[in-house]
């Protein structure tokens, strides 16, 4: 009797645990895992990267079964600084204006805790520019630099900061809700960006897509469930 009391209790804490993020990474046994601060695998024409860059960080790792589905669990302190930035990148090497299509999509998984963005990393004239497309968020974050638009492109509404890290202009489009899935129109953007006359008939590097983690004490999972880009 005992031990059923004490299934039926630990039934709704696992139950919260997920819901929260909490715990181990996948059920499964991932195609390829890594704990490795700078841990990549190469797969289907993508690069997923580990990329555990800040200062302060804890441990983690991340587990992929493809460059469509993959995931990390990250423990990192609730401190400020961004610790992480766990991605799949997209080489493109063409210029803008050569491009006729740029597009992604995508679906995660998100805790309900810790601090951190979901996000496209877009890096054009060897990472001179920096665009990012913030498609969900939570916690204490905020991109660089100050507002200087609102604008409706690439399928999405956006908050739009301009600024600098000190090393390369950033652009921020920070999406005015959360969204856990959808798709992007990226050549769209990046042309709006060029409307502006913020920068030129720019050369693409890459798209990265993945999770720019502040703090996720105690261990957070995020989950891409799907992910893609196109372009031509």
């Amino acid at each position: 009797m005992r031990k059923k009391t004490r299934t039926l209790l630990l039934a709704p804490l696992l139950a919260l645990g997920l819901l929260l993020g909490f715990g181990a990474g996948p059920a499964h046994a991932a195609a390829w895992t890594s704990s490795d601060q700078w841990g990549t695998w190469n797969n289907g024409g993508y690069i997923l990267y580990n990329n555990i860059w800040g200062s302060g960080a804890g441990t983690q790792t991340i587990w992929a079964d493809s460059y469509r589905s993959w995931g990390v669990t990250a423990n990192h302190p609730n401190t400020g600084g961004v610790k992480s930035y766990p991605n799949a990148t997209r080489p493109i090497n063409r210029q803008l204006g050569s491009l006729t299509s740029l597009n992604s999509t995508f679906a995660v998984t998100v805790p309900s805790a810790g601090a951190y963005a979901t996000a496209y990393d877009i890096w054009a004239n060897n990472h001179a520019y920096e665009i990012m497309l913030w498609m969900n968020r939570y916690g204490p974050v905020g991109p660089i630099g100050g507002q200087v638009a609102t604008v409706t492109v690439g399928g999405h509404t956006w908050a739009v900061h301009r600024g600098s890290n000190g090393s390369n202009e950033v652009f921020s489009f920070v999406r005015q809700s959360n969204t856990s899935s959808g798709s992007v129109d990226i050549r769209a953007v990046l042309n709006w960006i060029r409307s502006q006359g913020w920068f030129g008939n720019v050369t693409v590097d890459t798209v990265q897509f993945g999770y720019e983690i502040t703090s996720s004490s105690g261990g957070l999972n995020f989950t891409t469930r799907d992910f893609s880009v196109s372009y031509g």
